[in-house]
């Protein structure tokens, strides 16, 4: 067995209804369809799962319904973040947290601090916290790059576990693990880039593609952190190709389209976000057919 947070978590996604109502049957199959696919943990109510525009009371539903149909025990990582602290923290302080193994808190957005406003930001979150923290940078989507220098400072911070390394850059991942405390966690947040972070000394991916394609996925990151990369080269190439269409219509439009593809979800998604368009879907079938996804 491996060590807790090593390994594949799938990013789950939300599924949902034409009205945009949340699809529970969806949720409950697309969690028996990981699990059974192999992965080692679960992310939940992460940017995959449409967090941006869903409300504090599903979050919590949301929540309470994974931990009631993970059946296989899986551990449980929850995304509480966001760009106001003191909001942030009033909701750590109302969240019942039981059955969760760490948060996942992104990197504030759109106001855009300076290194000593994330420290303050993430210290904050740490402090208020019952559960690990596990920071998220990913610069596309808020702005900014939280330097190795901030990462590596908030590595100190006892209730701080790891980060979520969606910056793209290999060498700030290098930078991370060669000062990082021993039992700090660099992990991949980009799919296409988990076997290389692997080999730079991370632990594993948070992912988008594992919601549709877990076991080959997991197969892959597997071999990588057994130390076949070989293996696990010769499978990424297969993942290299559907990458970019994942994200070309907004994320999780991608993946949910080929989860219906597979028959496993329906498509729908919240506005600001819309269906997968039917150009995009056909495309992802000729992939998928090529690259035996």
């Amino acid at each position: 067995m491996r060590p807790k947070f090593h390994g594949v978590a799938p990013a789950l996604v939300t599924p949902m209804h034409e009205d945009g109502s949340i699809n529970y049957d969806g949720l409950k199959s697309l969690i028996q369809h990981v699990s059974d696919g192999g992965v080692d943990y679960l992310v939940v109510q992460g940017t995959t799962g449409e967090s941006a525009t869903t409300s504090k009371d599903e979050k919590k539903r949301i929540l309470e319904f994974v931990k009631e149909n993970n059946y296989k025990n899986l551990p449980i990582v929850y995304g509480v973040g966001g760009n106001n602290t003191p909001e942030v923290v009033k909701y750590l302080n109302e969240v019942d947290l039981t059955g969760v193994d760490a948060i996942l808190s992104v990197c504030p957005y759109y106001n855009k601090p300076g290194a000593r406003g994330v420290i303050a930001h993430y210290t904050a979150i740490a402090d208020a916290s019952p559960v690990p923290v596990i920071m998220y940078n990913i610069p596309g989507r808020t702005g900014i790059n939280m330097s190795a220098s901030t990462t590596l400072t908030l590595a100190q911070h006892p209730n701080i576990i790891g980060i979520k390394e969606a910056s793209c850059i290999i060498e700030q991942c290098m930078e991370i693990y060669k000062d990082k405390p021993e039992d700090f966690l660099l992990i991949s947040g980009d799919d296409v880039q988990a076997v290389p972070i692997i080999a730079c000394g991370g632990v594993g991916v948070m992912s988008v593609i594992a919601n549709a394609v877990p076991t080959k996925f997991t197969k892959m990151i597997h071999a990588a952190l057994d130390g076949d990369f070989k293996g696990a080269r010769d499978v990424l190439g297969d993942f290299l190709a559907i990458d970019p269409l994942l994200y070309e219509e907004g994320n999780p439009v991608g993946v949910k389209k080929i989860l219906e593809i597979k028959g496993l979800a329906e498509s729908h998604v919240r506005l600001p976000l819309v269906k997968a368009s039917e150009e995009l879907g056909e495309r992802m079938k000729v992939v998928m057919a090529k690259d035996n996804l």
